[in-house]
């Protein structure tokens, strides 16, 4: 699947807040803190069987939402949420290659069982009465 982060700006809303914890006076007066709202069932470059993987995996109501608030920029924050998203969505829409079920050569099998051979009979031989 081909999508950029440029084409899922216009189903992008977000929303900021104060950010809570440590930081004294900034994080009294400054909104660092970002929520992305992203509607997934409203982009029209993804097909339908796309949309059931995101909204199956990710999703049960059609929107997904990242709440960010790890730096003290409310524009690093941003752009660490929609990262976030993009990584989300690709790995949510990722098909993975189907494996092609393979016979081992006879004489990669034949190699294996001779060496698993020579371990057994050096392991022998480390015994104490290996000649019994």
């Amino acid at each position: 699947m081909e999508f950029s982060k440029e084409s899922l700006l216009p189903f992008i809303s977000f929303k900021t807040s104060r950010s809570g914890g440590k930081g004294g006076q900034h994080v009294n007066k400054v909104s660092s803190k970002v929520e992305l709202n992203f509607d997934f069932e409203a982009v029209s470059f993804l097909t339908e069987i796309q949309k059931d993987i995101i909204r199956h995996k990710l999703s049960n109501t059609g929107q997904i939402q990242i709440i960010t608030e790890k730096d003290r920029s409310q524009l690093r924050n941003k752009d660490r949420s929609i990262e976030k998203l993009f990584d989300l969505l690709k790995l949510a829409t990722h098909q993975p290659k189907i494996r092609k079920a393979t016979i081992p050569k006879k004489s990669v099998t034949e190699k294996r069982l001779l060496e698993k051979q020579k371990q057994a009979v050096k392991k022998i031989f480390r015994r104490k009465n290996f000649l019994d």
